[in-house]
């Protein structure tokens, strides 16, 4: 079997569970490999996510390292074999690596909830609205790869509207919905927009308001992707140099609170279209 040259995130997230589940008996690689009978490089390369792994396999190292967790068995059996190519492939190459591996994330989620405190959520935006927030990137963005990462961000709008929608949670601060980002009837747009993302089924857009007396994260953008089993969850967070993905139980844990915090501070979604509504009608 060929390495991959760049695993993507899903792919690393795979192995880094399998690590876990070893580190978890202090078996070590070699000892490992020798069980299942393999060479002693290939737990290393699988847990790196260069290497893929068959259903058969990982049921055998899963019994090697005595995990009692049907679910999470069940779920990283789900992830191997041959990778099916997603839309978001056909974009490879051709923007950052990070933008790829957040769609397909939010693909195989069962649940996403957001935090953001100076952006819309990009699933929400139109497409007048991504194109000039990309349009502000210093160094200016060349104008093919901005078409393409428009592209591909009104591409991820089909996670909340396929059948079923995924659930999404959206924390939005009303900073975010006060910036003109585009001018004035771009900005009009986006938050009719938003208001007719909140009325699906599967939404839930809470607004966190200025008058809120400080919460967890405030100035972070962040999600928080749920997995088949929630030891596979992962929180993606924004940073300068591009996404950077949590998945420790303890982080996952700690983001989980936080979020709940976030939530108490923020209004409930009639409140929080009112408030939209409101921010609408002064432009």
């Amino acid at each position: 079997m060929a390495p991959r040259p760049t695993p993507t995130i899903r792919q690393r997230r795979f192995g880094a569970e399998l690590r876990r589940m070893r580190d978890a008996i202090g078996m070590s690689a070699p000892i490992a490999a020798e069980r299942l009978g393999a060479d002693r490089t290939m737990i290393s390369n699988i847990e790196s996510g260069r290497f893929g792994i068959s259903e058969e396999r990982l049921r055998r190292l899963a019994t090697i390292y005595e995990c009692a967790d049907p679910e999470l068995i069940d779920a990283l059996a789900e992830m191997t074999g041959g990778r099916p190519k997603g839309w978001w492939d056909e974009y490879r190459g051709k923007i950052p690596p990070d933008f790829l591996d957040v769609a397909e994330l939010e693909h195989h989620s069962t649940g996403l909830r957001t935090l953001q405190t100076a952006h819309i959520p990009g699933v929400f935006q139109t497409e007048d609205h991504a194109r000039a927030l990309f349009d502000l990137f210093v160094p200016a963005l060349p104008r093919l790869e901005l078409e393409l990462r428009v592209a591909h961000r009104m591409a991820r709008h089909s996670i909340i509207t396929g059948a079923p929608g995924v659930p999404y949670v959206a924390l939005v601060h009303e900073a975010a919905l006060r910036l003109r980002t585009g001018g004035r009837t771009t900005a009009k747009a986006q938050l009719a927009r938003l208001l007719d993302e909140s009325e699906r089924a599967n939404v839930r857009l809470l607004v966190i308001p200025f008058a809120a007396e400080g919460f967890p994260m405030a100035g972070d953008t962040m999600m928080y992707v749920s997995a088949n089993s929630p030891h596979l969850d992962t929180v993606e967070v924004d940073s300068p140099i591009g996404a950077v993905f949590f998945d420790s139980p303890t982080q996952l844990a700690n983001f989980r609170r936080r979020l709940d915090l976030v939530e108490q501070v923020a209004l409930n979604p009639n409140k929080s279209r009112d408030l939209i509504l409101e921010i609408a009608g002064e432009l």
